[in-house]
């Protein structure tokens, strides 16, 4: 898969696809991942691995379930392992996301934040939410 297009997807998009298997982030990730390779950076695994470690996760899924997740993101995602920050969105905690979409050299970003959102296209990357994806791809 070494010439597949690349796309970022975000915290929340990838918490989704996890949580609600029926959603249509889930949806738009199991998607892409058909078309384009996931990539993922330390700092935005570490993100979601801290998010997903959060008591409030424990209703919808087991730890096992979330190590299993993990395992299977590591053997099927591309990890930049050195991204050349920057500064460009309202909300810095986002700049991890597009940092890695430009080091990476994403296609797309999959994204409900509207900080993030307000952004596309960002340097030729476009970034969509979930239900943006799927219209584009007629699913």
């Amino acid at each position: 898969m070494p010439d597949w297009p690349r796309f970022v997807a975000d915290t929340n998009v990838l918490i989704s696809r996890l949580v609600f298997r029926n959603s249509v982030p889930a949806q738009a990730v199991l998607h892409a991942t058909t078309t384009a390779k996931l990539i993922l950076s330390t700092e935005t695994l570490e993100e979601l691995e801290s998010v997903l470690s959060r008591p409030k996760f424990d209703i919808y899924l087991t730890l096992s379930e979330r190590l299993a997740f993990f395992d299977i993101l590591r053997l099927t995602a591309v990890t930049i392992e050195s991204v050349t920050p920057l500064a460009a969105c309202r909300d810095p905690k986002d700049d991890k996301f597009l940092a890695l979409a430009i080091t990476g050299q994403a296609e797309f970003i999959l994204s409900g934040d509207q900080d993030l959102l307000s952004l596309h296209p960002f340097r030729g990357i476009d970034i969509l939410t979930p239900r943006q994806y799927l219209d584009r791809q007629h699913v």
